[in-house]
């Protein structure tokens, strides 16, 4: 797996910045050389058994630095049923080029646990991050989330709740554990709304998988929903979503965009016109991640 992820550094570095590197070969090169020598992977770390299953993380751990450094937590998509961390890796990259660290999580699938296991991974992975920040050089005060997708949906439930929504596993940890709070959260196409994607004109059958045959589905489903946490206090939150989404619809960001200006929490949503759910351009890529760039240094992520 190691390899594979080194070989797909190379891969982005040579191939996939071609079309910049047209006219600044040197600089892409350059750039490659100083992440594969600034940065060393700890693949798969094991951060929690459940359902017999380990869930396991990768770490992109930064070297040299003086000091500890921004972190983001990087978390696939997929609908809860299906998606790899591997698959994120092209995902990771640009957080390496602005000098982030990454951590690189998995999570059980539905075919493994049902709704809400996934939530309870990825906050045990935030948690394994906080426990463990002073080992890999990760600033506990500049820790984002980020996901797509259903990976979006999981960043912002990671980063948006508090102990006390129930989804911690033991449910004692927090006695002896500092609280983790998240600097911000950068959320592409998340589902927002999981009752909405349940039933209805919009339902998804992923939803469907992920919540299962389970007792009260529409409850368990606004449990397990970004909206039903909203209130003053979260972190800044980004949201990029195209407008003719067609898995996950844009009135889930226009909703939670509006949730977010009533209870006062920084927010921003970047709609791409016609974008569906994601492949978006590369120029839109490019003004994607110089709009997060920026969004970061407001939120005092990134420093001069």
């Amino acid at each position: 797996m190691l390899r594979r992820i080194i070989c797909l550094l190379v891969l982005f570095c040579s191939i996939g910045f071609r079309a910049s590197s047209q006219t600044q070969p040197v600089d892409s090169v350059l750039w490659m050389l100083n992440v594969m020598q600034s940065t060393y992977i700890i693949p798969n770390v094991t951060y929690s058994v459940a359902s017999n299953y380990e869930c396991k993380l990768d770490v992109y751990a930064r070297r040299g630095q003086p000091g500890p450094v921004p972190t983001v937590v990087v978390i696939h998509g997929g609908g809860w049923v299906a998606g790899t961390k591997e698959g994120e890796v092209m995902n990771c990259l640009p957080y390496l080029q602005m000098g982030f660290a990454v951590v690189n999580v998995e999570y059980r699938l539905a075919r493994v646990a049902l709704a809400p296991a996934a939530v309870e991974d990825c906050r045990l992975a935030l948690r394994w991050v906080f426990r463990n920040a002073k080992a890999y050089g990760f600033d506990p005060e500049r820790i984002i989330v980020t996901g797509g997708s259903a990976g979006g949906h999981l960043a912002l439930m990671t980063g948006m709740l508090d102990t006390t929504a129930g989804f911690e596993y033991p449910k004692e940890w927090d006695q002896s554990n500092p609280p983790m709070k998240v600097a911000a959260i950068v959320n592409w196409f998340g589902i927002t709304d999981v009752k909405g994607i349940l039933s209805g004109p919009d339902k998804q059958n992923y939803a469907a998988s992920w919540i299962g045959s389970q007792p009260e589905p529409e409850k368990l489903a606004e449990r397990v929903s970004p909206l039903t946490y909203v209130r003053e206090g979260l972190p800044p939150i980004l949201t990029i979503h195209g407008d003719n989404d067609q898995l996950v619809p844009y009135s889930h960001a226009v909703r939670l965009n509006k949730a977010l200006e009533k209870a006062r929490v920084p927010h921003e949503l970047i709609t791409i016109p016609g974008g569906r759910h994601g492949g978006f351009t590369p120029d839109q890529m490019k003004m994607i991640y110089a709009s997060i760039r920026n969004f970061l240094k407001q939120a005092g992520v990134i420093r001069p």
